[in-house]
């Protein structure tokens, strides 16, 4: 897959999470516009490929902020971050305007928790500047029975729209949502499963870092995370979205060396 100008193939790269929000699930991703720039740097070090910035939460029970507030949110942080580091940029958002704004920023990449299917026109902004997505799957209903049908039905889909729609089947990522729409035992499954996601053909982007699923406290599951990235190093799955750089990239490392 291409982000930006780099290519990322054959191994398993850490995508830093940088929340520039005062309400995300794990206080510690979270950044000022001020401390946005520290704490890229820090991940950098720690060894992230990918930075993926957000603007609004989206954890269970989320209040939305509409698209003027996460671009003020954005505007310093991504600015400041494309001029001092040589690293690709994802900006979590599924609001079209935020992502023109993003991507005419310098960002390379558009993580939508929708999958494109929230603003249409999402897909014309991304393919228009050329760059790249990851497709997450969503749904307004919770899904039903066996997770694995809907899921795949739902980002093939998205997948062969936003290829329709002019973006290069190289720069597209698939993530299968944990935690959206789906119940505990549904996301277990699909964790357990997920590596079964690659026969779609698409490189996939795995995103349960201390996500309610592992049962406990926020900040208790950092084992079951890097379990999670363990095994989705073994599987071949090629981004991990997390919390703690270190530990994951850590984590991989042994994982490859094994």
């Amino acid at each position: 897959m291409i982000i930006g100008n780099k290519r990322f193939q054959n191994y398993t790269y850490v995508m830093a999470i940088i929340n520039l929000t005062p309400d995300s699930f794990w206080k510690d991703s979270r950044a000022s516009a001020d401390g946005a720039l520290f704490a890229a740097e820090r991940a950098i070090k720690e060894g992230a490929a990918v930075l993926d910035l957000g603007a609004q939460s989206t954890r269970p029970g989320y209040a939305e902020v509409g698209a003027e507030e996460e671009i003020a949110r954005l505007e310093k942080p991504l600015s400041a971050i494309v001029r001092e580091f040589d690293i690709p940029v994802s900006v979590d958002t599924y609001y079209a305007s935020v992502a023109q704004f993003a991507l005419d920023a310098g960002a390379h990449m558009i993580n939508d928790v929708w999958g494109l299917s929230r603003e249409e026109e999402m897909r014309r902004v991304i393919s228009a500047r050329g760059a790249s997505v990851c497709i997450m799957h969503n749904s307004t209903v919770s899904v039903e029975g066996d997770v694995f049908p809907p899921v795949e039905q739902f980002l093939i889909r998205q997948a062969n729209l936003a290829e329709e729609c002019g973006i290069s089947r190289d720069k597209i990522c698939l993530d299968g949502g944990i935690g959206f729409a789906k119940s505990r035992e549904q996301n277990l499954a699909l964790l357990k499963g997920y590596g079964r996601l690659k026969a779609l053909g698409y490189p996939l982007l795995l995103g349960c870092s201390r996500k309610s699923l592992f049962g406990g406290k926020v900040e208790d599951r950092l084992p079951q995370t890097l379990a999670a990235t363990r095994a989705a190093a073994k599987n071949g799955i090629l981004f991990v979205r997390v919390h703690d750089v270190k530990q994951n990239v850590e984590e991989i490392t042994k994982a490859y060396e094994n």
